[in-house]
């Protein structure tokens, strides 16, 4: 009886939580091997407990600091840095989001725009094109925004060519001709291609802009 009422008595004093529980130990284990931004929720770890010792174990290593809660049940592990702990990159959070949940997830026209030497603008914080629905996730003080968009703005996701895409529906259908012939002198043969091989999916004003630049290639 002494030696349990030291112990506790530790814990007090010295300001510390007593050791995490087994199903706890087994999250942080699980969770340690997968790639940086990858979600972390209850039903992906059913086969450690049961859905209510789960949900309290998340909620645990979350008050404890050892997970982040981005959103609603959906968590991620803090990277270890240099200087302490830091929330995942956001692209890293958003490529592990669009895995997990099957969205087609693409960067949002005024980054494409940016990265095209499109524009100079460059929105205060991340935001995404998803095919899922339009929410908010929070990274620690900073947040990602994710907004659903039509699947003409999410085709070829990932490549030179979408991004054009992106960046032609962010400027507008009356700078389209002057988009198009900026980047076109500055994507590869093969992402001409496959711009072009998309223009049946995109609106007449977009698809009537790439078939110019697919002539004269």
């Amino acid at each position: 009886m002494f030696i349990v009422f030291c112990q506790k008595l530790f814990y007090i004093s010295d300001d510390m939580e007593p050791p995490m529980p087994p199903l706890a130990e087994q999250i942080l284990e699980y969770v340690a091997g997968r790639p940086e931004g990858t979600p972390i929720r209850a039903k992906g770890l059913l086969h450690l407990g049961s859905r209510a010792a789960v949900d309290q174990a998340l909620s645990r290593l979350h008050r404890a600091g050892a997970l982040l809660r981005i959103g609603r049940g959906v968590y991620v592990r803090p990277i270890e840095g240099r200087f302490g702990k830091r929330a995942p990159a956001p692209a890293k959070v958003v490529e592990g989001l669009s895995r997990s949940t099957g969205e087609t997830i693409a960067p949002h026209g005024a980054s494409a725009a940016n990265g095209l030497g499109l524009s100079t603008q460059v929105p205060v914080r991340p935001i995404y094109l998803t095919s899922g629905r339009s929410r908010r996730l929070r990274l620690g003080k900073q947040s990602i925004e994710l907004r659903h968009a039509p699947a003409w703005q999410l085709v070829l996701a990932g490549r030179p060519a979408g991004d054009v895409i992106r960046a032609a529906a962010w400027i507008g259908p009356k700078a389209a001709s002057r988009t198009l012939n900026e980047v076109s002198r500055k994507l590869p043969p093969a992402e001409l291609k496959a711009l072009e091989a998309v223009r049946e999916q995109l609106p007449d004003w977009l698809a009537r802009e790439v078939s110019v630049v697919a002539a004269h290639a």
